[in-house]
């Protein structure tokens, strides 16, 4: 992936979204298109500035990524900034899913919910590769990646809709990876374990948040949590020509985080 190209960063305000915006603008040295929503603004900003003081070029999109009708609209107004095959690397990192109980509770998720979690969180990866790959934006050997998280392997009672998009997600990237494959791109999942973001913190109380930390220390035999700086840096490293075997595949980088859960129920700490 040498040469300057861009790099597409769904949900680029913030969080990891913003952290692997300013990673691969630093390394490869790529162009970034990012789209978010507007929820901070003030954090777009500063994407905005950290990516262009690192010398390449920033478009960041204030619309709705997780539709169909956005990603036609994004990678037309991509194809006007970059023209055609200058996307090397597409990056979903959409956090726009709703919490709440599948059919029990007071109150279940509404269909609606359902709906927009799965857009937003799974079926907006598809809706983008094909916007993308019908312009003739794709770069050759282009990456593609998703993000994920270890929860389908530990269920949250309250996450049973972002735990069911993430693993038709996960399925996505495997067909991807077929289809496009034989065009030369490679398309990948990456699982890394709880990052504190704006959305984690929004959600959370504080005291809720010392809890999660101290869960994390004890659940990671490293002894703590993982960084958005850690997970944007392997991004970085996705790009290089050492990586571009990994095709269909979900990359553990969750640092063993899920390795003490059964020791951690069966001898809870005192």
């Amino acid at each position: 992936m040498s040469g300057r190209g861009w790099a597409v960063i769904l949900g680029a305000s913030s969080g990891t979204g913003a952290a692997i915006a300013q990673a691969v603008a630093s390394r490869p040295g790529l162009n970034v298109f990012g789209v978010h929503r507007g929820r901070y603004p003030e954090q777009a900003a500063a994407v905005e500035r950290a990516v262009t003081d690192a010398g390449v070029r920033m478009v960041m999109r204030q619309a709705d990524a997780g539709t169909a009708k956005g990603a036609m609209r994004g990678a037309d107004a991509l194809l006007d900034q970059a023209g055609p095959r200058s996307v090397k690397l597409l990056v979903h990192s959409i956090a726009c899913g709703s919490v709440g109980l599948l059919a029990t509770g007071d109150a279940p998720l509404h269909p609606r919910q359902l709906e927009k979690t799965f857009d937003a969180m799974a079926h907006s990866f598809v809706y983008w590769a094909r916007a993308l790959l019908e312009r003739d934006l794709l770069a050759p050997e282009a990456r593609l990646l998703g993000l994920t998280n270890p929860l389908s392997e530990s269920l949250l009672p309250n996450c049973g809709a972002i735990t069911a998009a993430k693993a038709a997600l996960e399925i996505y990237v495997r067909q991807l990876a077929l289809e496009l494959g034989p065009l030369g791109h490679r398309v990948n999942l990456l699982k890394f374990g709880t990052v504190l973001t704006p959305a984690i913190t929004h959600v959370y109380s504080p005291e809720a948040l010392a809890r999660l930390e101290e869960a994390h220390r004890a659940m990671n035999p490293v002894g703590r949590m993982c960084t958005v700086e850690e997970v944007a840096r392997f991004v970085s490293v996705l790009t290089g020509e050492e990586t571009a075997w990994f095709n269909g595949a979900t990359i553990d980088f969750t640092g063993g985080m899920m390795l003490r859960l059964l020791d951690l129920v069966l001898n809870p700490p005192d």
